[in-house]
């Protein structure tokens, strides 16, 4: 069974919504945003919608979308892959060995920030 193309175009935009809450200088994760809109088993669909957010406008901070373990898991996605890493490190966010250092000092949880 196939999930409709308005309800997909729906839950993106919540999840873009989301995402460009994230402050300058934090992430969040895959698992984090979809709990914050409702679909606690919806990371993948969170990834996916990370994987279309590069023509939306208002753009959306993708970089800010790591996986939970603060893995730049996503980084594939981008031209070149490295740019999430550097956008992350413009922020102030260290990186080794594509992890965040300090993951729980940057992690940002919307269900919690915007009391969802």
């Amino acid at each position: 069974m196939s999930v409709p193309e308005k309800q997909y175009s729906d839950i993106y935009t919540a999840i873009y919504d989301v995402v460009r809450a994230i402050p300058y200088g934090r992430v969040s994760s895959y698992g984090a945003i979809a709990a914050a809109i409702g679909v606690k088993s919806g990371a993948r669909m969170v990834g996916y919608a990370m994987n279309h957010s590069h023509t939306v406008q208002p753009p959306v901070p993708a970089h800010r979308v790591v996986n939970r373990n603060g893995m730049l898991t996503g980084k594939h996605h981008f031209s070149p892959p490295e740019q999430m890493q550097l956008q992350l490190e413009a922020e102030g966010i260290v990186i080794e060995k594509d992890q965040i250092v300090d993951f729980e000092k940057h992690f940002w949880d919307p269900a919690t920030e915007l009391s969802l």
